[in-house]
């Protein structure tokens, strides 16, 4: 059974951090990309990051509003996909998601950060910024 658990999230005020993390077990991240994505009330669920599979010749891609404030990275030793999250304004609040998509699939999807790609998701985890 393959699992994706999210951790990490809580409250902080603007321009404060956090860093999530995405737990994989059942199967290896060397044959997924992991999205990282967000709702917010009301809103669309919509693409944040992803990374691709490989350690050798991993790629990563970002959401315009959040270019130079996010950093996606993993270590395939823990199976583990992180989101640091830097400068945090009120409109990064919502529930995060990761989610995986075998490579198989191609890069179209991860780089695009196309929800409707990915197959798997986790049960997500709240980030709110507030003042």
């Amino acid at each position: 059974q393959v699992q994706l658990v999210e951790s990490g999230g809580g409250a902080v005020q603007p321009g404060g951090s956090l860093r999530l993390s995405c737990v994989v077990s059942g199967f290896s991240l060397n044959y997924y990309h992991i999205g990282w994505f967000r709702q917010a009330p009301g809103k669309e669920r919509e693409g944040v990051s992803c990374i691709t599979s490989t350690s050798s010749d991993s790629s990563t891609y970002y959401a315009d509003s959040v270019k130079g404030r996010f950093t996606v990275s993993k270590d395939n030793a823990k199976n583990t996909v992180y989101l640091q999250m830097n400068s945090l304004k009120t409109e990064d609040t919502a529930v995060y998601f990761c989610a995986a998509i075998l490579l198989y699939s191609g890069n179209y999807y991860c780089a695009n950060i196309n929800l409707y790609g990915f197959d798997s998701w986790g049960q997500g985890t709240q980030v709110t910024v507030s003042s």
